[in-house]
């Protein structure tokens, strides 16, 4: 029999309007709730997403959160963006390690040898990036002979458009945020493509000359000049809220878009109108990439009024919490 909270309604929700009353607790709970509001007055929100978010599958729920329209606009790492497809076509094949903490260097070499590349308890496959990057190629070169240079999302969006990957899915397709995020039509920005599994396989390519040139893509700036398009024209409508999942440059490319068209472009654009980050990381380290939202102010992202939460915690403890409360599950 499940348990009422609060309320008296069970459910995640209720559990954490009962019991998350103080602390990174409190904050959490204020946060949602913050949310909430914000969608519900019509505004839009970015979700950014650093760290190892994909491969810790945060698609289950971000994936729903971007279909019951919550989610408006996502910029993310090239790794989040690659391994949410990789753990769709191979999770069966993925290793995952119990006791990750207690493994040696020599326990390494061997997951090395085995063709395994760990990212904390979980152990992707190499054969999956191979797979990828032969589908991949095609469009690669494609791209360059045609001369259409795509996203980092657009080709992976292209490879979804294929019907024969499907039979491929190891998983549910529900729990793929990629796919959610094709479907919804919503933008995917990624920053720092080259940082990446798949960046590195299409430089090399590029190099020994199997891909004509670096054309296929469409570079960094060619990316931050289609955010300012999408942020222009969204808050000609609506207020733009923005959710950052730990730091890095997922979060501060996005983020930059405001003072850049307020202080470059001159356009008198409006801030971001609510602001969360969770990151369990202390400032000099540089998990905030140097600005705490009260900091942000002086850089011109954010006003003294914008709603602003810091949790210092675990993303993958934190984030599905907030989306389950917003989920209503």
């Amino acid at each position: 029999m499940s348990q009422a909270y609060g309320n008296g309604k069970p459910g995640v929700a209720a559990f954490l309007e009962h019991h998350y009353r103080h602390f990174n607790a409190r904050e959490t709970i204020d946060a949602a709730r913050g949310y909430r509001q914000f969608i519900d007055e019509g505004g839009k929100m970015l979700v950014s997403l650093a760290g190892a978010m994909s491969t810790a599958e945060l698609g289950l729920s971000l994936a729903e959160m971007i279909r019951a329209g919550l989610v408006h606009a996502v910029s993310c790492t090239a790794a989040n963006l690659e391994e949410d497809i990789f753990n769709l076509v191979a999770h069966d094949e993925y290793r995952i390690i119990q006791d990750w903490r207690a493994l040696s260097a020599e326990d390494e070499v061997k997951l090395l040898e085995e063709g395994f590349n760990r990212v904390t308890d979980t152990c992707i496959p190499e054969t999956v990036m191979r797979n990828i990057e032969a589908r991949l190629l095609k469009l690669w070169i494609e791209a360059c002979e045609q001369n259409e240079p795509k996203t980092p999302a657009e080709f992976m969006f292209r490879l979804l458009d294929d019907p024969e990957l499907e039979q491929h899915f190891q998983v549910d397709s529900s729990a793929s945020w990629v796919l959610a995020a094709k479907e919804a039509g919503i933008p995917v920005f990624v920053p720092g493509f080259e940082d990446s599994t798949l960046g590195n396989i299409f430089a090399a390519r590029v190099y020994e000359g199997v891909v004509p040139s670096h054309s296929a893509y469409i570079s960094g700036t060619g990316q931050m000049e289609r955010l300012i398009r999408w942020y222009r024209e969204t808050s000609d409508e609506s207020k733009i809220g923005f959710f950052q999942i730990g730091g890095g440059i997922a979060g501060d490319f996005a983020i930059c878009v405001v003072p850049l068209l307020n202080q470059d472009l001159k356009a008198d654009i409006r801030m971001w109108s609510y602001f969360c980050q969770i990151s369990d990381a202390a400032t000099s380290y540089g998990g905030y990439s140097g600005a705490v939202p009260n900091e942000k102010i002086t850089w011109g992202k954010l006003d003294a009024e914008t709603p602003k939460f810091m949790i210092q915690s675990d993303a993958t403890i934190v984030a599905p919490l907030i989306f389950a409360y917003l989920l209503g599950w």
